[in-house]
């Protein structure tokens, strides 16, 4: 896949934990859990906008677009 996911770096940075991020987004675990493992196919928008509000951070901070001809580098 050309997206990556940072959201677990976020998450570190600011020492958050799934099960508060969950609760605060109101996102199910398991869902979120998929997300951060790379799992998912897509994201909504007001998913995105919610993580992005609780964690202070920008969408940017947690989608990476590598082009697959880099990632062979």
């Amino acid at each position: 896949m050309a997206i990556i996911l940072r959201l677990d770096r976020v998450m570190a940075d600011r020492k958050m934990s799934l099960n508060e991020l969950s609760e605060r987004v109101g996102v199910a675990n398991v869902n979120l859990s998929k997300l951060k493992n790379g799992h998912v196919s897509a994201i909504r928008f007001t998913t995105l906008e919610a993580i992005c509000d609780v964690l202070d951070c920008q969408p940017g901070d947690i989608l990476e677009y590598v082009r697959e001809e880099e990632k062979q580098l």
